[in-house]
């Protein structure tokens, strides 16, 4: 037996760590999501307090501070992830390796979810704080959320490359722009522009109150994650310098949403229609001048690129699922420049038809945020728990401490988070969640079930030829007809040639063919009700060989255009032939 070996790619050099990323790379790279919920997090908490007035208002920043601390916790759970999963730890590998498939699929789902929503919150919001700076698009909102979305696919889409340094500048811009707010805030005595709010429905200021501020503001803990996810992205060393970018961005998201929050009490900001609380914190710090604009323009960028990640994140996570049969497996193909083009097209439908759903407005997303990435929390810090238990490495008490305090942290808080906002849309994600992982069961099940029928897994008997017939439909006598005939003469034991028509059609095919002679044997089959694929398949079950052999012949026109003028007697005849026969059915294309 001789194996013929194909000639090696040669593969381009190794660059080394080049093209990795810095810490600071990796803050802007990776941190996206985290620092673009400054812009909607406050928000949802101040929407909640201010229906209980002053009083209600006065609770924002110790409901921001409960967030930090449980900010805090999550990022030093997810430094001990860094250093356990140095090939990235994301919730969905953390829960394969130690909590089970299951589980996994509970993890998958939830990160889906979460991808989805953080493409619909971040366009909303980055529209939203544009309808601030020009309000004349207000009514448009809807319209310029599809076009944002539309613009973000088709860059993904072109498989344009997500360079850490592209997004070092915006992200810069954007985390100064609202650090000179919260200083200059500060600074002043009263706000430099005072935006009038409409008075609400009062309140008393209640447990229940305070906890559904606080679920609303956990959507400020979005992204605490994706760090933990790339580790092998950093330049070596990759744990220590992943770990501080963890911590770095810990530290940068809870500065800002303690400043905002602290100056939402200083100029008692309320809820404005048609305005957003930042835009109102900025206008009360920094004025209605170019500053102003500034602040907003470099918010809708952010949130631009923060929902740009998802269109990263989702397809490579597919991928994993597919790849251990939990999604079909188109979702792992890759087209030209590495694009996942389905899980693309997944994420911009679905996340398309949220934003339609709700009107672009991000108040009414923001709330279903927050369950998906708390499951996703608590199951991985369940999983580094078990991990530490396991291996048990020097101080493994106090870092399974440390993640079992963050799992029974980020359990309650979903628990808080699901009851609070279940009447309010949070259902849809309860529901949502199981819907998931039974259908990726399902998918699981039948390729297992396809895989026995393949025998995966087992080294098949060697091939041995057998017998074979090449049946050839024939409709008229042509060159097309002579080029499927040499081409069946070349593939098959015995070559038929088939003609169907109805029984008081004149016989002009079978002068035709006489007068040609290609010594091949001719069968005739009559149907009185002119079916192409029953007869065929009726003569196909009474054919002595077991190997039996379809050739289509058909045109492949010039024009895309001329494609409409075809009979498409072929495709309905394979797909008949492919759904209720054995054969092999080959379709060959005469181009003309």
């Amino acid at each position: 037996m001789s194996v013929v070996m194909a000639p090696a790619v040669k593969e381009p050099p190794d660059t080394g760590d080049k093209h990795r990323l810095t810490v600071v790379g990796g803050l802007a790279a990776l941190s996206l999501d985290a620092m673009a919920s400054v812009a909607y997090g406050p928000e949802a908490i101040v929407l909640v307090l201010a229906l209980a007035g002053g009083a209600g208002l006065g609770f924002t920043i110790p409901v921001t501070l409960t967030i930090a601390a449980l900010l805090a916790v999550l990022t030093f759970s997810y430094r001990q992830v860094i250093a356990a999963f140095p090939d990235g730890g994301g919730a969905y590998g953390v829960a394969r390796t130690y909590l089970g498939r299951r589980a996994s699929l509970v993890a998958g789902a939830s990160l889906v979810v979460d991808y989805v929503l953080n493409v619909a919150v971040s366009v909303a919001a980055g529209v939203a704080a544009l309808t601030s700076a020009f309000p004349g698009l207000l009514p448009y909102t809807v319209w310029v959320c599809l076009a944002v979305l539309a613009l973000v696919t088709a860059i993904n889409l072109k498989g344009i490359a997500h360079s850490a340094r592209a997004f070092v500048a915006p992200t810069a811009i954007y985390v100064g722009a609202i650090l000179l707010v919260i200083i200059a805030g500060l600074l002043r005595s009263e706000p430099a522009v005072i935006t009038e709010a409409h008075p609400l429905m009062m309140q008393t200021v209640g447990v229940l109150l305070l906890l559904k501020a606080f679920a609303n503001g956990c959507a400020s803990l979005t992204g605490v994650e994706a760090i933990a996810n790339a580790v092998p992205s950093f330049r070596r060393p990759r744990v220590r310098r992943a770990q501080r970018a963890e911590v770095a961005l810990g530290g940068l998201l809870a500065v800002m949403l303690i400043g905002i929050a602290a100056l939402i009490e200083k100029f008692a900001i309320a809820p404005v229609e048609g305005v957003t609380v930042l835009a109102q914190v900025t206008q009360a710090a920094l004025g209605d001048g170019w500053l102003f604009y500034l602040v907003q323009f470099s918010t809708v960028v952010l949130l631009a690129l923060a929902a740009n990640t998802s269109f990263g994140g989702l397809p490579v996570l597919a991928e994993l699922l597919a790849k251990d049969n939990n999604l079909p497996h188109f979702f792992a193909l890759r087209a030209d420049r590495h694009v996942h083009r389905y899980g693309i097209a997944f994420l911009a439908v679905t996340s398309a038809g949220l934003l339609v759903v709700s009107g672009g407005d991000m108040n009414l997303l923001v709330p279903l945020f927050a369950i998906g990435v708390f499951v996703g929390f608590t199951l991985s810090q369940a999983g580094m728990v078990k991990h530490w238990v396991l291996d048990r490495p020097s101080g493994w008490r106090w870092r399974a401490a440390l993640n079992g305090f963050g799992a029974l942290l980020t359990f309650v808080a979903a628990i808080v988070v699901t009851v609070s906002k279940f009447t309010e849309g949070g259902w849809l994600i309860v529901v949502t969640l199981p819907l998931m992982v039974a259908g990726m069961e399902w998918v699981n099940r039948s390729y297992t079930r396809i895989g026995q029928r393949l025998e995966l897994g087992r080294t098949p008997v060697p091939p041995r030829p057998r017998r074979s017939l090449v049946v050839v439909p024939v409709h008229a006598v042509s060159r097309l007809s002579c080029e499927a005939l040499a081409a069946a003469l070349s593939l098959g034991d015995r070559v038929v040639a088939v003609h169907v028509t109805h029984p008081e059609d004149p016989p002009f095919f079978v002068d035709d063919w006489e007068r040609w002679h290609p010594d091949v044997e001719l069968v005739q089959l009559f149907d009185a009700h002119r079916r192409l694929d029953q007869p065929l398949i009726d003569y196909l079950g009474r054919v002595p060989e077991a190997h039996v052999f379809v050739l289509i012949a058909e045109v492949e026109p010039a024009h895309a255009w001329e494609r409409l003028l075809q009979n498409q007697r072929g495709a309905v005849l394979a797909r008949a032939l492919r759904r209720r026969t054995d054969t092999v059915v080959c379709r060959m294309r005469f181009r003309v």
